[in-house]
């Protein structure tokens, strides 16, 4: 059987996770909590970080890049990354903006000082930071309005990886209550529709000790 290692409220892991659904491909999910740096999971990643898939065969690929790309490749249908080059370069700039400029801006200040300080015991939020998050927050969900005036989906016609690591992000901040969807009802309406999917319903299910998820987390008529 094919195994994610993975954290709750990781964009990275929940990337993996959905493409994996997507893809109906078979998997079993083992949380690793990191900050414990376990021997037998850096045995299988020295790096000590999720996502972790490890396939039937044994062969561990690590890091949510990787994964992506590798399942892209050995299971090419549907396609998640696009048809021609010009659609995957822009997919693939899409989850680089994501995964790195909206995590710096947002993701890090919010889920990042509000959850994972707690669980690293790095002290008390800097308020400063969330205060950051969420101001940034309302810029990321402009520009999410932006793409959906001109597409389908956020890297074009069909729903991708940019989706995917998109929704993975603001759905870790939702989880906290911290997203201004009222104020953005363009970027509402295209989450609601990646919520409404089958392999991204799971995840609103997802519940983290000691924290209660916002009301409209798991509301699919939010």
């Amino acid at each position: 059987m094919r195994t994610l290692y993975q954290l709750w409220l990781s964009p990275q892991c929940r990337r993996v996770r959905v493409s994996l659904v997507e893809k109906k491909l078979e998997f079993e999910m083992r949380v690793e909590n990191v900050w414990d740096r376990r021997e037998a999971f850096l045995a299988i990643n020295p790096a000590g970080e999720v996502p972790v898939v490890v396939e039937p065969n044994g062969t561990a690929i690590c890091g949510s890049d990787a994964i992506c790309e590798f399942l892209e490749e050995v299971h090419p249908e549907p396609s998640l990354i696009g048809r021609h080059p010009q659609e995957r370069a822009e997919v693939r700039r899409l989850v680089a903006w994501f995964d790195r400029k909206f995590n710096f801006e947002v993701t890090e200040n919010l889920v990042g000082e509000k959850v994972m300080k707690r669980f690293l015991r790095l002290g008390e939020p800097s308020s400063g930071a969330i205060r950051a998050g969420l101001a940034n927050v309302h810029t990321h969900l402009n520009y999410i309005a932006y793409l959906m005036e001109r597409r389908n989906w956020l890297g074009g016609d069909e729903f991708s990886l940019a989706d995917i690591a998109a929704a993975s992000h603001l759905s870790a901040v939702d989880y906290l209550g911290d997203v201004p969807w009222q104020d953005h009802e363009p970027a509402k309406d295209w989450y609601a529709r990646v919520k409404s999917r089958p392999s991204f319903r799971p995840l609103l299910g997802d519940t983290i000790p000691g924290f209660v998820p916002a009301k409209q987390y798991a509301n699919l008529d939010f």
